[in-house]
Parts: structure tokens; C-alpha cells; sequence
């Protein structure tokens, strides 16, 4: 496939007015994603040496992103993207200063996890608002499966550039610096994006004899893709608190950055490729087939030897990513109401983010108790439960599409 084949149908995408700026602005906005959890880990690392409390605290600021993002997403699906996104990013900034300044000043540890807390909080879920306004500018299927596999690649390239970089900051520089950096880009995307109000979608204000949103936004299909990604996330959670140790264990912490950046970039590739592939079969039978295989793929992990060996098996476990988050996100995307769009979307990463909690936490007591090199087993567990997961609930995507709710059309456009 050549590379013209690959890039025209992203590049078309582009000619939707103010797309660059919103995909560009979602972009920045996301870049805490990898930076604060990695962050955390090596922030409180650094001033306690205990990789389990990092684990603990960096879980716990993932959890309560989890627990808010849709809250947040369900009042922007009411009220507009624009003047919720002002309100959270400035609470995201005033908490994320107070939360290193505790750890960094030694307050108590009860202090360090409330901080925590009250910083995930305040965080939206970015890539389902951009997403969402995706969703609102393309009718056509095919185009949404683009975008939205576009998206997965900015989540890659994310992940690529926030793990080097927080760990270059934290490490060549100062462990708070790269916490902080993580903090002021995504205040800076957040409110970049809340400026752009023409490509908002369309406001649906709460109509009392249509069916509850909450509902629409939880059916079965979004719930099971949700519950799988919370195994998803779990992977990601501990692989960065595994990296982090094996890497300092091997004498090159520097390097941990490199591994992420690098497993990342596995899914970068096959997400640019997934996006413009016209594979046979249903959404619902392309989901349970990369679950499958993300689930397969991740049990390369158990070799893991060197950093060398890391790299070259993180590169093709990386391979699976991008392909079992984008077709769960289509599917989703294609059974509920546009006016619990964001809301849905908000749900499938929260479940991402609940798995990154316990990945992290379970991660960090397994490194603590047994090493970084014998820990490597909790990622390539969680990603084959991932895959039993999603093959426990194939029955449920057998139900039909959601009705679309008052207020908008079956193509998708308000």
C-alpha cells in the first residue's frame, strides 16, 4: 500500500472547516494523558522510593478521572463544550500545582492522594469531545471510521511524545518539571479548544418525555466495549509503573521513555493503516477479533529479558492497540442517539481509565514484591483477560442498533 493510499483519506478529512484547529487543539490537550500518570509515578518515586505508593497515587488520580469524565461529558452534551471546558481546565490547573507542591514539600500522604484525586477530577475526556465533533461534521460512516481512527493515531503519537518527554524532564532536569509541563500543556489545549465554538456540537437540552440519556449512553454494546477496555487499561497502567522499574532496574532510567514511546508507536502504524483498511465483517465481529488479538499479541511480554528484547516485543505488541480501540470506539459510536454521543464515548475511556488504576496499583505492589522483570506477567494477564471479556460478551452485540433520540437524524447530523 503506498503512502498516497494511506494519508488521502486523512488528508480529506481535513478540508472540514476548523477540523485542523480542533484536531490540533485536542492533541495538545491530550498530552497529559501518558505525562501526568508517568509523571506521578516518577514524581513520588523520587521522594519516597516506593513504587507501590507511586502506583497508589498515580491510580488514583486515573480513577478519579474515570469517575468525572463522564459527569463532565454528560453537562457539556447539555450545556456546550466551550463553558464547561473553561470551568474544569481552570480547577485541572489549581489542582495539579497544589498536588505536586504537597509531594514536593512533604505534606501528608493523605494530602498527596486528595490532590490526586481532585486533579483527575477536573479532567475532561478530551479525545471524546474531539471525536464527538467529528461525529457532528461527517454523515458518512466510512468518513467517521477514518476520523475516528484518526484520532487513535493522536492518541499514539501522544504517547509517543508524552513518555520521553515527562521522563527527560523528570529525570535530566527535576522529578516535579515534568508533572507541571504535563499540567500547563493541557490547560493550554483545553482552553484552545473551548475557544473554538463553531465546530461544537449541537446542544441538546434535556427534554422530559424523551428516553433518558443516561440509559441511551449505557446500553448493552457500550457497557461491554467499556468493561473489555477496563482490561485494555489495565495494560497500559502497568506497563508504564513496569517500565519505569525494569528500566531503572537495567541502571538506564532515562530509557523507560524510550520503551513507552516505542510501544506506542506499534499502534501508531497499525492505527494509520486500520483507518483507510476496508475489512470484511460486522463492527461488532472486527471488535471481538482485535480484542483477540491485542490479547495474544500482549503475551509476548512474558519473554521480556532486556531492554532490548522490551523494545522489539513492546513494538509488536503495540501492533494490536490502536485496531481494538478504534473498533470499539465505532461501535459504540454507531448504537446510541447523538445526543448522548460524547457521554457514551466518555464511558468507553473511563472504562480505560479504571483499568489504568488498577494497572498501576497492581503493577506497582508486584514490582515491589518480586521485581520489575517477573511483573511484566500483570500487563500480559490483563490483556488476556481483555480478550475473554470481549468473547464473554459477544451475545449482547447481537441487539440492535439504539433509536435515535428527538432532536436528531439517522445520519448523524443534528
Amino acid at each position: 500500500m503506498s503512502p498516497r493510499t494511506v494519508f488521502s483519506p486523512y488528508a480529506r478529512l481535513f478540508a472540514v472547516p476548523g477540523s485542523v484547529a480542533f484536531s490540533f487543539a485536542g492533541w495538545v490537550a491530550r498530552l497529559p494523558i501518558p505525562m501526568l500518570g508517568l509523571g506521578a509515578v516518577l514524581l513520588v518515586a523520587a521522594e519516597t522510593g516506593s513504587y507501590g505508593l507511586a502506583g497508589a497515587v498515580s491510580g488514583t488520580l486515573a480513577l478519579s478521572f474515570s469517575i468525572a469524565s463522564p459527569q463532565w461529558a454528560r453537562a457539556m452534551d447539555r450545556r456546550g463544550q466551550g463553558a464547561v471546558l473553561r470551568v474544569a481546565m481552570t480547577g485541572y490547573l489549581v489542582s495539579g500545582v497544589a498536588f505536586v507542591a504537597a509531594v514536593t514539600a512533604g505534606a501528608p500522604l493523605w494530602t498527596w492522594f486528595v490532590l490526586a484525586a481532585a486533579c483527575g477530577a477536573s479532567g475532561p475526556n478530551i479525545g471524546s469531545l474531539v471525536r464527538g465533533r467529528w461525529a457532528e461534521a461527517l454523515a458518512d460512516p466510512a468518513r467517521r471510521q477514518t476520523a475516528f481512527a484518526l484520532e487513535a493515531v493522536v492518541d499514539e503519537v501522544v504517547f509517543v511524545v508524552g513518555p520521553p518527554l515527562v521522563t527527560l524532564l523528570a529525570t535530566l532536569v527535576a522529578p516535579p518539571v515534568g508533572f507541571l509541563t504535563g499540567i500547563a500543556l493541557g490547560t493550554l489545549g483545553g482552553l484552545w479548544l473551548a475557544r473554538q465554538g463553531a465546530t461544537e456540537p449541537a446542544v441538546h437540552p434535556a427534554d422530559p418525555a424523551a428516553p433518558s440519556r443516561r440509559w441511551a449512553a449505557l446500553n448493552a454494546t457500550v457497557l461491554l466495549v467499556a468493561t473489555t477496555y477496563v482490561a485494555v487499561g489495565a495494560v497500559f497502567g502497568a506497563m508504564d509503573v513496569v517500565v519505569v522499574g525494569f528500566a531503572d532496574e537495567e541502571g538506564a532510567p532515562a530509557l523507560a521513555g524510550v520503551a513507552l514511546a516505542v510501544y506506542a508507536g506499534g499502534s501508531l502504524v497499525a492505527g494509520l493503516l486500520y483507518g483507510v483498511v476496508r475489512l470484511p465483517g460486522t463492527l461488532a465481529t472486527r471488535f471481538l477479533a482485535t480484542a483477540v488479538v491485542f490479547g495474544l499479541a500482549a503475551q509476548l511480554l512474558w519473554g521480556v529479558g532486556s531492554l532490548t528484547v522490551l523494545v522489539a516485543t513492546g513494538f509488536l505488541a503495540g501492533l494490536s492497540i490502536a485496531p481494538v480501540l478504534v473498533s470499539g470506539t465505532s461501535l459504540a459510536e454507531s448504537r446510541v442517539p447523538r445526543a448522548a454521543l460524547t457521554e457514551a464515548l466518555s464511558w468507553t475511556t473511563t472504562g480505560l481509565t479504571l483499568g489504568v488504576t488498577a494497572g498501576s496499583a497492581l503493577a506497582g505492589a508486584a514490582v515491589d514484591a518480586w521485581g520489575a522483570e517477573p511483573a511484566f506477567a500483570v500487563p500480559a494477564l490483563a490483556a488476556a483477560l481483555s480478550a475473554l471479556v470481549a468473547l464473554a460478551g459477544a451475545p449482547l452485540l447481537r441487539a440492535r442498533p439504539a433509536p435515535v433520540l428527538a432532536g436528531t437524524a439517522p445520519g448523524g447530523v443534528a
